[in-house]
């Protein structure tokens, strides 16, 4: 048995990316995974991974045993799992980061049913709009609402999403309404600090807007109040301002513009193998409590539907 205790402290090391956070995981000292990828390595008489102090890397050996022993510890939890007759093994604490106004209104409000079906695990949700080191930070899933590049992480896409530009009525009464996406040089653009321009699809391809106003803040928060209390134009998601769309509170303006559709709601882990059973529950319960029509678009089709393109000549 300790072999495969051996194995399986090697394959979180992998996955997890460091032996400190493999450890944290299995509620072991840095020391004692390190004495036991010693004695793992001493045994099959070659070296599995390449140490320094801030990182490891597979060895070519590491690589080919890597792949092999994340089947053979899959294979042990479904044997495990057909005998004990529970598919979902989740247990224990499951670190989540998510971005803070998504995480207040889309997945805090639903964490009571969740808990209520995993009754052996706890969940710790820390909310934060800045990209959290996933790995290096010791969290077992983060909820990304991005355009992601390429990584080494595994992202799996739970939601699309439609981040429009909007305005209250009010302010447009008082300020008119562009008609040109050139003419938002002549308004207020409400934007957090920390927030990228917009980066905009429009008829004729991107475009890039840097927001400027007299309102400054690093708060997502206070920028959505201080829209619907109608201090400006921003540009927002559906999951965030349904509502207000939904009962005339805010407009969308120069619907013909949008975020790109390459923007989704994500949810993203260190690796696809060996995938504990915790993070596979939630990340399904969230892909199936959002779906392909997220349910915070309710009633938004005809809002967000694209205006016909005019034709040429």
């Amino acid at each position: 048995m300790n072999s495969f205790s051996d194995m399986e402290i090697f394959a979180r090391v992998v996955t997890a990316g460091s032996m400190s956070a493999a450890g944290r995981e299995m509620g072991l000292s840095p020391a004692v995974v390190s004495k036991r990828l010693r004695r793992l390595e001493d045994r099959l008489g070659t070296r599995l991974l390449q140490r320094t102090t801030r990182q490891i890397a597979l060895t070519e050996a590491g690589q080919g045993y890597f792949d092999r022993v994340v089947a053979i510890l899959a294979s042990m939890e479904e044997a495990e799992a057909f005998v004990s007759r529970r598919s979902a093994l989740a247990r224990g604490t499951l670190k989540v980061a998510a971005p803070t106004s998504f995480g207040r209104m889309h997945i805090a409000p639903h964490l009571g049913p969740f808990l209520d079906a995993n009754p052996d695990l706890s969940v710790n949700l820390e909310l934060s709009d800045e990209f959290v080191d996933i790995v290096g930070e010791g969290y077992d899933v983060a909820i990304r609402i991005a355009e992601l590049s390429d990584s080494s992480l595994v992202a799996r896409r739970l939601a699309r999403n439609h981040r429009i530009l909007c305005a209250s009525p009010s302010y447009l009464e008082k300020n008119g309404e562009p008609d040109s996406i050139d003419a938002l040089s002549g308004h207020v653009c409400l934007a957090a600090a920390n927030q990228d321009p917009w980066r905009l699809d429009g008829p004729n391809g991107q475009i890039v807007i840097r927001a400027t106003g007299r309102l400054s803040t690093n708060s997502s928060e206070v920028v959505r109040e201080a829209l619907i209390a109608g201090a400006g134009i921003a540009l927002r998601s559906t999951w965030d301002v349904g509502e207000e769309l939904r009962d005339g509170r805010l407009k969308i303006i120069l619907p013909e513009f949008r975020a790109s559709k390459h923007v989704g709601i994500y949810a993203v882990y260190p690796s696809r193998r060996f995938l504990p059973a915790k993070v596979r529950v939630f990340i399904d319960y969230l892909a199936q409590l959002y779906g392909p029509d997220p349910y915070w678009d309710d009633g938004l089709a005809d809002l967000l539907a694209l205006p016909p393109v005019a034709a040429a000549g």
